[in-house]
């Protein structure tokens, strides 16, 4: 923003500090000469005349002293002024000049302001705050675009294979082509229709209306069940109305990528997956958990990264781009609410998504008696 110059800060704080010595020294002079006037007698002229002294002539003796006091306080409130404003302001100073660090580029930068708890430290350690998540978030977003383009450039770099195979073997079978480069195609889409939804939720670029999650569990368990049988998966689905908040489209979508997790993470034959929905301390809850190998809880803690995949899939027939988990916690944080991962004692994960559902939480019923 364009702005027409003015005086600094420390100018301004120096000219108020001057400003208020000298209107405090005026108020003190003042208050003097009212109590030498109160303690001239009125017949002081009269008896004071054949020495000559006058009213005029004690103003005459006050004056230049009072003067030469005003002028002392001028010099010294703006001496001292400039000097206590340039002390005040110098933690100010240094948190200007992190600013402009950062803004070249340099977010490791901290301030680091030294001293006892005051507004100036509360701010530098509120900017400090913000600088790590800064970092965290800009190096989560570089680490996320080179393994997006990394993953986008797979399937082209294959089609581009294929094609080139075709063009210089022009007897091959196109029919195996064409269906080669259909699979490649469609993972292409798959992955970049992902992006595209984590860009949606984490933006938060959506309405939010009512939603029932038990609803949503029904239909995602639904479309997904023709994958579960013929992994041999039994899929269970229980649980009460669970009212929330969110957008209906993206709700469905955490339910179905946590479903389809599910399914494809699971043993090779006679696994299950549950599905259990309700209300809990005033959240909505949804609770997906499978079957399937142990995992420890470092290597749980990955899987909700972007790209990651937590175990080699059963089933390679859905590999799947390695953003399942990463969209449903981008969509879990777009509602305001949590993604919790635990493993199972036997194998497998539990995956619970804690909603607001905007209500209170209902008080507890009381006891009999």
């Amino acid at each position: 923003m364009a702005r027409r110059p003015g005086l600094s800060v420390r100018v301004k704080l120096t000219l108020s500090y001057a400003g208020f010595l000298m209107l405090a020294g005026a108020l003190l002079l003042g208050a003097v000469w009212v109590f030498l006037l109160d303690y001239v007698p009125d017949d002081w002229d009269r008896r004071m005349l054949h020495q000559n002294p006058n009213r005029q002539l004690l103003f005459g003796t006050f004056a230049p002293a009072a003067a030469s006091v005003m002028a002392f306080l001028l010099v010294f409130g703006l001496l001292g002024g400039w000097v206590l404003a340039g002390r005040m302001l110098s933690p100010l100073t240094r948190i200007t000049q992190a600013t402009r660090t950062v803004g070249d580029g340099a977010l490791s930068h901290r301030i680091r302001l030294p001293g006892r708890q005051d507004e100036f430290r509360e701010l530098a350690d509120a900017f400090d705050a913000m600088l790590v998540r800064l970092e965290a978030h800009v190096a989560e977003q570089k680490r996320f675009a080179a393994n997006a383009s990394h993953e986008l450039r797979t399937p082209l770099a294959i089609s581009k294979t294929l094609l080139d195979w075709a063009r210089t073997d022009p007897g091959h079978d196109t029919g195996e082509l064409i269906d080669r480069l259909r699979t490649v195609n469609t993972r292409a889409i798959d992955l970049t229709e992902a992006l595209l939804l984590l860009s949606r939720a984490d933006q938060r670029s959506f309405a939010r209306e009512p939603v029932d999650l038990s609803l949503l569990a029904e239909e995602a368990t639904e479309s997904l069940l023709p994958l579960a049988e013929r992994n041999g998966v039994t899929v269970e689905t229980t649980g009460e109305i669970t009212p929330a908040v969110g957008s209906p489209a993206l709700l469905l979508q955490l339910t179905t990528n946590l479903v389809h997790n599910a399914i494809v993470h699971n043993l090779p034959e006679k696994g299950t997956v549950r599905v259990t929905t309700g209300t809990r301390a005033g959240d909505a809850v949804l609770s997906v958990e499978n079957t399937g190998e142990r995992l420890s809880p470092e290597r749980l803690a990955t899987l909700t990264e972007p790209f990651r995949r937590g175990t080699e899939r059963i089933h390679t027939d859905h590999a799947g781009v390695g953003l399942g988990l990463a969209i449903v916690k981008t969509i879990a944080q777009a509602h305001d609410g949590t993604l919790t991962l635990v493993p199972r004692p036997d194998g497998g994960i539990r995956v619970t998504v804690s909603l607001p559902t905007g209500q209170p939480p209902s008080p507890p019923l009381a006891g009999p008696g």
